[in-house]
């Protein structure tokens, strides 16, 4: 009879704990890094397309003159000032963010290199996303079935010039950010339901 029901606590304990197993178990079905992807760079297409702003220091303004995108068209006593205005060429790739086109460059002396001035691509772009991580099971409030990714989130210079990407890519400008992305599993379809 002990042996009875000893067998009886222990087939009624496993019960319980493959129960709790499956209940604690709410993966839903899988969710792809592509599938992810998309739903991450869909919803960035939805929003407005957006001018980054790209920073340029010394060496992007030695670009910018390289490409003719500017020119001098003054200089100040202090031979380290000066006035450049952007060329036909210039006005084809780029504007500056007070709409003016004239960068007053206005380092503190002749050796200061950490001056910069910021100008915005002429074609606007959308957000892009990449280097999505390892898909995981997450918590989320009111959410039965819930997963995250962090990514990758990176400034689209595609329809960019060249230089232009050239002088985006100098020290001082930031192109990407990291990300979260949180996803639910509503009516048989994974849906994203933030991006922090």
């Amino acid at each position: 009879m002990k042996n009875a029901v000893r067998i009886f606590a222990w087939g009624t304990l496993g019960l319980l704990s493959a129960g709790l197993w499956l209940a604690g178990c709410k993966s839903g079905p899988e969710l792809t890094k592509a599938n992810a992807l998309a739903l991450i760079q869909a919803n960035y297409d939805q929003r407005p397309a957006a001018a980054a702003n790209i920073r340029v220091d010394d060496l992007g303004m030695r670009q910018g003159i390289t490409a003719r995108y500017w020119e001098r068209s003054k200089v100040f006593p202090n031979n380290y000032w000066g006035d450049f205005t952007l060329t036909p060429t210039g006005k084809k790739a780029l504007k500056l963010p007070d709409g003016s086109s004239v960068i007053q460059w206005r380092p503190e002396n002749a050796q200061d290199k950490r001056f910069a001035v910021t100008v915005l691509p002429l074609t606007a772009s959308h957000l892009k996303a990449h280097d999505l991580q390892e898909i995981e099971d997450t918590t989320l409030p009111g959410v039965a079935i819930a997963k995250e990714v962090q990514f990758t989130e990176g400034v689209n210079l595609d329809s960019a010039p060249s230089p232009l990407q050239q002088i985006a890519h100098n020290p001082g400008n930031k192109l990407s950010t990291t990300r979260r992305a949180d996803f639910s599993y509503e009516n048989g379809a994974w849906k994203l339901l933030s991006i922090n």
